[in-house]
């Protein structure tokens, strides 16, 4: 089985859902199917549809974390070095047409969230940064055309 890198904050967070969904989650969704039963002809009973929609949601959801934390491999970024980008860098760009500043932290596929500047490892700017330094200017392909972004800072915090 492939192992898929991963920050320890990023496998706290999955863990966390993944305990939220079996504690707290499930047992609610156990008493709306049971409320709803009782409301009798289960044919025409939309809120007993809805739980049980919600239950396959919820369950499916919990193999699917239940897999990516049997496969996580956790890198701490602190114990990396160096100037070049790779997993767990914390990097600072600025976008050469707009000279607008953002920084991202790229991590794995499964804890990225852009409104947190958690840059997926697999995005189209993480693949362009990977390998490059402070200094180097990247193209990065874009739907409205490609970018340019010069790396300005390469931390691993």
């Amino acid at each position: 089985m492939q192992k898929t890198p991963m920050t320890e904050k990023g496998l706290r967070r999955l863990e966390d859902e993944l305990r939220n969904l079996k504690s707290v989650e499930r047992p609610a969704i156990i008493r709306a199917i049971a409320e709803a039963r009782s409301h009798g002809d289960l044919s025409e009973n939309a809120e007993y549809h809805a739980a049980r929609e919600r239950q396959s949601f919820t369950e499916g959801r919990v193999l699917e974390l239940e897999s990516i934390i049997s496969t996580a491999e956790v890198i701490d970024p602190t114990s990396l070095s160096g100037d070049q980008v790779k997993f767990g860098a914390t990097v600072t760009v600025v976008d050469e047409d707009t000279d607008k500043e953002a920084t991202y932290q790229i991590v794995g596929v499964h804890e990225a969230d852009i409104k947190l500047n958690l840059l997926s490892i697999s995005s189209p700017l993480a693949k362009s940064l990977i390998g490059k330094h402070e200094g180097d200017t990247v193209s990065v392909p874009a739907p409205g055309g490609d970018r340019t972004y010069e790396i300005l800072s390469v931390k691993f915090i």
